[in-house]
């Protein structure tokens, strides 16, 4: 099979899951906002900013050496439980550090629910333990049945606990619990991780070993969660927990969107990672890239320009001031497509400090553009501080990752993007419904114009799939 279609099996595969996941997300957003107050939403997605600062201080980042590992051990039994073993073990360990200093801390938490702090902190170290896992081993399948998993049991135990019992955001917490104990359980017992579990294969060296992966990919991690993050810290210190919902809300939209790539790019780091040493990589990293920006450009200018019509329907009226946020959060995910994109080969090469040091300077860059700009524009400058940290660290990776692989984009393909960037940001703001349509119909049409390769060859695989059916 060719990498380009071998990329497009994994792909899919994973999408069904994703794909699964995020309608439902898409499908309770509503519920969210009309049964939660904007402080109860503020304060899930605050708790949620913490709990993704606190696993990766916890965990080392090991559970993506693990993934990155296991690519190069898939034919070696005894390689795959030692490192197996060894991460786990390291988890518990680590897991048990962070029990004793919560429990010495939390006396001085003053909040409701500071215990789901703990607990979930706990299942979503598990829960991304295994889902690496099988990536790792190759199992694309268990990876996206665990995703869906996740998903339904997010959506049934929210309406269960939102709806019927009135629990709010408590209600929420104990969701996300259970349906990552869900996730950990189905794949524990599907790959059989119990089988690979040994003490005697638990081997020090072997952490010292991938923490020389992973420890660099802690500052990365942390960097990315002041990019994606410290908005909804500085919005709530400044302009209080109700104005972090109307924040929550606002980034809904690219958070899907962005979650939607990055079911093409968990295929595409694997897929890059083993052709990194192929001759003609260069092209096949800028053809690769190439398809991917034309595509997801296309459904970024897509859900701007129809947001006009549907957020009146999804988003309860008391959120409404998040409108003028989301064409700005949009223009932010793209950014942060366009550089993941390429920054693949920063993982294929194990160059795990290069991705260190760009993201910490991009953080920096984003955390003194918001508390400068906070006071005089207020949620404007969540957004626009997200734009700039991202536009920066694209220019720079860019640069940098042509002395390794001389990717290549279409200049007249970038300056049109930008022209209809600009025409679109016009018309949303001009809250003119017949705009508004005029829009649509010219980002539906031009999205076809641009993707007509792809959507050619779609429907010649389809056709062909159909006439080889009995």
């Amino acid at each position: 099979m060719s990498r380009s279609k071998q990329l497009a099996k994994n792909t899919a595969i994973i999408a069904l899951g994703k794909i699964c996941t995020q309608f439902m997300s898409f499908f309770l957003f509503p519920l969210y906002t009309a049964l939660l107050s904007a402080e109860e939403y503020g304060i899930v997605d605050l708790f949620s900013t913490y709990i993704m600062l606190l696993i990766p201080l916890i965990t080392f980042q090991m559970e993506q050496a693990l993934f990155r590992n296991l690519i190069d051990a898939r034919d070696n039994e005894y390689e795959k439980k030692i490192l197996i073993s060894t991460v786990i073990g390291f988890a518990i360990f680590q897991i048990s550090l962070y029990s004793i200093i919560f429990f010495i801390v939390q006396n001085f938490i003053h909040n409701e629910y500071k215990y789901f702090l703990f607990t979930n902190v706990i299942v979503y170290i598990f829960s991304e333990i295994m889902l690496q896992l099988a990536r790792g081993l190759g199992d694309n399948k268990t990876y996206a049945l665990g995703s869906f998993i996740t998903a339904l049991s997010t959506m049934l135990l929210n309406i269960l606990f939102i709806v019927v019992l009135k629990l709010g955001a408590v209600g929420m917490f104990q969701a996300i619990f259970l349906a990552n104990l869900f996730c950990i359980s189905f794949i524990f017992f599907r790959k059989k991780v119990y089988s690979y579990i040994e003490l005697r294969s638990v081997k020090i060296k072997k952490v010292r070993e991938l923490l020389q992966y992973s420890f660099p990919l802690i500052p990365n991690s942390l960097s990315w969660w002041i990019l994606n993050a410290s908005d909804r810290i500085v919005v709530s210190i400044f302009l209080g927990v109700a104005a972090n919902g109307i924040l929550a809300v606002s980034s809904k939209f690219s958070s899907i969107y962005i979650s939607f790539y990055n079911i093409f790019n968990l295929t595409w780091m694997e897929s890059a990672t083993l052709h990194i040493r192929d001759k003609d990589r260069d092209e096949f990293f800028s053809n690769t890239i190439s398809t991917v920006l034309r595509l997801f450009t296309s459904v970024c200018f897509c859900i701007i320009a129809v947001m006009p019509f549907l957020f009146p329907f999804l988003i309860n009226e008391k959120f409404e001031s998040a409108y003028y946020q989301i064409p700005i959060y949009m223009l932010a995910a793209l950014l942060n497509m366009l550089l993941a994109s390429y920054s693949v080969v920063y993982i294929a090469l194990k160059m795990t400090k290069k991705m260190a040091k760009t993201a910490a300077f991009a953080g920096i860059i984003n955390i003194l553009a918001l508390i400068i700009m906070v006071r005089g524009i207020g949620l404007y400058a969540a957004s626009i501080s997200s734009v700039i940290a991202y536009g920066c660290m694209m220019i720079y990776r860019y640069f940098d990752i042509k002395r390794y692989v001389n990717i290549r984009f279409e200049k007249s393909l970038l300056l049109t993007n930008l022209l209809m960037l600009v025409f679109l940001f016009i018309s949303y703001y001009q809250m003119n419904q017949l705009l508004h349509m005029i829009a649509f119909l010219i980002i539906l049409s031009y999205s076809a114009f641009i993707n007509r390769a792809l959507i050619k060859e779609v429907l010649n695989m389809l056709i062909k799939h159909f006439r080889k059916t009995p």
